[in-house]
Order: structure tokens, then sequence, then C-alpha cells
């Protein structure tokens, strides 16, 4: 059996021979309503509802902790951008850990690291200091997201990998709702301090019901950790025009995304809103439409195809960026709504691709992947904050604008070299 066949990585190290005994690949494979498909989608749902709660834990936090430090908006944006920065410089290394020892074992590691410092965060003395216990979070979750699709490549049909990745995805958008809501109603009565506990808590019983539930690897097949060989691999990924898009595609809709949730609750808190730190939190609830089009990713492109599907995520993205101007509360939440559901349905498409596009070495593809993408998460959380600080809540749509254009530009590059390629290719 080829190393192609197993969706194992070519580029690193030597593939094990596989007994005879085991069945083909293609049935071995989980999908929908097969043996060990259920549970792995839920320890993988956890695990992302775990990764998002403590990432973006801060995140709805913001205004108290601007002033229980006294520092402004973009400072205390640094708690959030930190984190997602550690993500991204780490995630590409944390990669070539599990393509040497294993999708399954360094997720649970990075997830046992990460709510440790999560349960020391609420004790941080200084604003540097919280700062610095996130940028560690953040590096330790990098574990998390390029395991997690890798493993789905090789595991999951391919016919289901869309769907399996969207549920992924809506983990992701659970943990990032969950954790500002419960922070917010939390830090109401108790202060931001117990409301990161509290996650931290949550967290914990996520990793552990994760650990239980993931069913051990079939088709990983371990790899070297030569330097040269990463280099290589990075190399030919970053060579593939394909994945040079979807890579600027992840980072803008999330710079959209960043700057939009980082900067929302200093907007709601002021006057003409003037909502109470509860009901804040309370406004993330709108994630639940994140569940839904990640979820629905599949059916999407399968209706649009690819592009079409980026073209509608986008579409419907700036649609909210522009309702989210207005003076009135339940325009605003509407517009949240739109740009979560673009958002969500671009990221699972664009990560989805991502995965078949990469025949080899899918964990640095993924890796690279989730490294744009919280590079763009770092950048809209400060160039967000930043705007704001500058020119108020149309600064911060207009670096949205600006992002989601440029995911049209690139998506229409894409395109149209397809359909070069379609006319050169011989009939």
């Amino acid at each position: 059996m080829t190393p192609a066949s197993t969706g194992a990585s070519t580029s690193v190290g030597a593939v094990a021979s596989v007994p005879s005994a085991q069945p083909p690949v293609s049935e071995s494979r989980m999908s929908p309503g097969g043996p060990g498909y259920r549970r792995m989608s839920l320890a993988l749902f956890l695990a992302g509802v775990a990764t998002f709660a403590l990432l973006y834990s801060t995140q709805a936090l913001l205004p108290l902790i601007s002033g229980d430090f006294a520092v402004s908006a973009g400072d205390a944006s640094w708690t959030v951008a930190a984190a997602t920065g550690g993500l991204a410089l780490f995630v590409l290394p944390m990669s070539a850990l599990s393509e040497r020892y294993g999708r399954r074992t360094v997720m649970t590691a990075s997830l046992a690291v990460a709510v440790t410092l999560g349960l020391l965060v609420p004790f941080a003395p200084s604003l540097g200091a919280l700062v610095a216990l996130r940028a560690l979070q953040g590096a330790a979750l990098a574990g998390l997201p390029a395991s997690a699709t890798a493993y789905l490549a090789e595991e999951v049909t391919p016919k289901a990998l869309v769907t399996a990745i969207g549920l992924f995805v809506a983990g992701n958008s659970v943990g990032g709702m969950s954790g500002r809501v419960i922070t917010g109603w939390v830090a109401q009565e108790w202060g931001w301090r117990v409301a990161v506990g509290v996650i931290g808590v949550v967290a914990v019983a996520c990793a552990v019901a994760f650990r239980l539930l993931l069913p051990a690897p079939r088709h990983f097949r371990a790899g070297s950790l030569r330097p040269g060989v990463l280099v290589r691999t990075v190399r030919g990924h970053l060579a593939d025009p394909l994945l040079r898009r979807l890579y600027a595609i992840g980072a803008l809709f999330m710079t959209v995304f960043g700057g939009v949730y980082t900067v929302i609750g200093y907007r709601l808190t002021e006057a003409p809103f003037s909502l109470p730190q509860g009901i804040v939190g309370s406004i993330f609830l709108v994630y639940l439409v994140g569940t839904v089009s990640a979820s629905a990713a599949g059916r999407l492109v399968g209706r649009l195809g690819r592009r079409g599907a980026l073209y509608a995520g986008g579409g419907t993205t700036a649609a909210g960026l522009l309702l989210s101007l207005a003076g009135s509360l339940p325009v605003v939440l509407l517009g949240l709504v739109l740009i979560t559901a673009g958002f969500f349905a671009g990221h699972a498409v664009a990560s989805s691709a991502v995965g078949k596009t990469a025949t080899v070495g899918r964990a640095q593809a993924s890796a690279l992947y989730q490294s744009a993408y919280y590079v763009g998460s770092s950048v809209g959380s400060t160039v967000g904050a930043l705007a704001f600080h500058a020119g108020g809540w149309g600064g911060t749509v207009g670096v949205g604008l600006v992002a989601v254009a440029g995911v049209a530009a690139i998506t229409l590059a894409g395109t149209r070299a397809a359909a070069r390629a379609a006319v050169a290719r011989p009939a």
C-alpha cells in the first residue's frame, strides 16, 4: 500500500508496512453512520470548544480589563492578539511534532498545557504578565488546529471531509460563543478574573472528555523531525498557487472577525447603547449562527462550488458590516449575525479545501493555513482596535470591508486561473 493511498504524509520519514489482514483504506476510514464517527465528531467538537473558549476568553472582557489596569482599548487588545499570535507562531513547529509523534498525542499534550495555563491566567498581577500568559497559552493551543484537520484528512472518507471539518469549526464557534457569554455574566457579578477562571475549569472538562472519546488513528504513519524535510515540505506548499490563495483568504476572513469581535464590546457598552457587561457577553450568542453555517458548508459547496461558496461567504460578511453601522441595536445585531454566518462558512470552505489540495505533508499544509488565519486574527484585533480609537466603529468597519474586498479579489483570481487552465487543457 502506498503512502498516498493511506493519506499519510510522503514527505517525512519512511512509511511502515501494513499487514494484509487490514481492510482497504476506503473501508477502514470513518464516515457518517459508521463505527467511531460519532465519537470522533464529539471529541473534536469538544476540542474546538476548549480551544476557542480559552483562546478568546478575554475578548468580551476587554472593557473591564481596560478599567482594572487603567489602559486603552488598544493596550487591552493585546491580551487577545498575544494568544492568537502565539498560536500563529507555533502552529508549524507543532504540526511537525504531530508528524513524528501522532495527531492524538500532540492534541492531548497541547490541551493539557493550555488548560493548566488557563487556571493561572486569573492570578496575573499586571497587564504585562497577563499578556505573557496569554501568549504562552496560544503557543500551547497551536497543537490543536493543524493536527485536528490532518487527523480528519487521514481518518475520514474524502466525501465526508468537508462535513467533518465543518463540525470541528462548529465546535470552535460554540467555544467562542460560550466563552464570551459565560465570562460576560460571571464578570458582571464577580469580575473578569473569576470569569476567566470559570472558562479554565470548563476547558479542563472538555480536554478530559476529548482524550477519552477520540478513536486511535488507523492511518497515521510516523515521519521524521529532520529540519531539511520540514523546510522542503513547507516550500512545496508555499509554491502551490491554490494553497497560497487559500491561506490569504483564511487570513483576510479572520481579520474581519477578529476586528469586529474585539471592538464590539466597547461599542455596545458606550452610548447610545450603554449595555451592561452581561448583556454584551450574551451578544455572542450569535455564534450559534456560525455553528449552523460551518456545519452547512459542505452542502453550500455542493450547490455553488468552492469559489461560489467563498463569494457567498464574503458577500454575506460585507452586508453584515454595512448593517452594523446603523444606530439601531436590532439592526446592529442582524449585522453581527450576517458577519458571523459569512465568516464561518468561508473559513470552513477554505480550511477543508487545504486538506483536499495537499496530498502530502497535510499537517504542514494545515499548519500554514492556521498560521495565516491567526495572524489575521492578531492583525484584526490590533488594527481594528486602533481604527476604533481613531475613527469609531466606522473605522473598524472600514478595515473589515477592505479585508472582504481582498477575499473577493483573490477568489476572482482563482476563478480566472481555473478558466485559463480549462482552456489550455488538451481535449
